[in-house]
């Protein structure tokens, strides 16, 4: 088994078709088109229904017809002969439409048990349906906002200006010494000896190298160089564009000058890899749909042991 070539939310292979968003006989081909699939949401948690074979569930994918009315409908994308829709339910009809054999249930979650096409549509439903849910208001005047474009910008019903969907970019980085090892911090709202890479928000103005230079210096008071971006990744918790970079500590700086900034981070430790296999039952990794999880598995050049999470 060898590492997988990108992120786990990394892996689409749907065309969002943005060119059909605009036709406004869109919604009515969508609803007629018997190879239209919906994904259903419902307070950010989607339906996933067991397999006959006993393997593992399935996102659930619905015909349009017989849907009761939505909240909101996003056009998704095709791929095949297929296009895929969210549609986002409110209780009442999230109840009336849930079949016997399926379950509600969370991205983080359901991502971990899908394959790559289903986790890919998960995230985009899920990520979409996230802006809209807290955009409901035209942040120049306060008025309504009512979706357009197949569910791909809002407009003002007041001033008639235009709103499009935001994603925050944050840098994830894998720090490593002159001997290998990784430095991996302990944040503060997590259980104990729970264990991942410094990461945070690019600020207004600045480069994502120079934001993964900050935080670094921010979060373990040492500084960095050879910053390089290795790989990106979706994590709509809830609209956050995740950025991995590799760095090694600067030269003439020692391991041992890394300091938890005490705030977010209260411990840092330096890992090797023969630190990693020894301590099986001692510290907790990130998890398996993470870029923080792919990166430590590419910088140990295999899967780490999937209890370890």
């Amino acid at each position: 088994m060898t590492e997988s070539t990108s992120p786990v939310f990394a892996r689409s292979t749907i065309d969002r078709d943005a060119a059909s968003r605009a036709d406004p006989g869109l919604e009515a081909l969508l609803d007629a088109d018997p190879a239209t699939r919906v994904i259903a949401v419902h307070r950010g948690r989607a339906l996933l229904a067991e397999r006959v074979d006993g393997s593992a569930p399935a996102l659930q994918l619905m015909a349009p017809d017989g849907l009761p009315a939505p909240l909101l409908r996003c056009y998704l994308g095709r791929e095949g002969g297929s296009r895929f829709e969210v549609r986002v339910f409110d209780a009442d009809a999230a109840a009336a439409i849930e079949p016997e054999e399926a379950r509600w249930q969370g991205l983080r979650d359901a991502a971990a048990v899908l394959d790559d096409r289903e986790a890919s549509l998960l995230v985009e439903a899920v990520a979409i349906a996230n802006w809209h849910e807290n955009h409901g208001h035209c942040p120049r005047c306060g008025a309504t906002t009512v979706p357009v474009q197949a569910g791909w910008a809002r407009r003002c019903t007041a001033d008639d200006s235009l709103h499009f969907p935001r994603t925050d970019p944050a840098v994830i980085v894998l720090v490593t010494d002159d001997d290998d090892r990784v430095l991996l911090g302990s944040n503060a709202l997590w259980t104990q000896n729970r264990y991942s890479l410094l990461a945070g928000f690019a600020e207004p103005g600045e480069t994502l190298e120079a934001a993964v230079v900050r935080e670094i210096a921010e979060e373990a008071g040492i500084a960095v160089d050879r910053v390089e971006y290795v790989a990106s990744q979706p994590w709509p918790f809830p609209a956050s564009l995740m950025v991995g970079f590799s760095a090694r500590i600067a030269p003439g700086v020692a391991p041992a000058t890394a300091v938890p900034d005490g705030e977010e981070i209260l411990e840092l430790r330096w890992f090797s890899r023969d630190d990693i296999v020894a301590a099986p039952g001692e510290i907790g990794l990130p998890g398996g749909i993470s870029i923080a999880r792919w990166l430590l598995e590419r910088w140990y050049g295999g899967p780490l042991d999937a209890e370890r999470t």
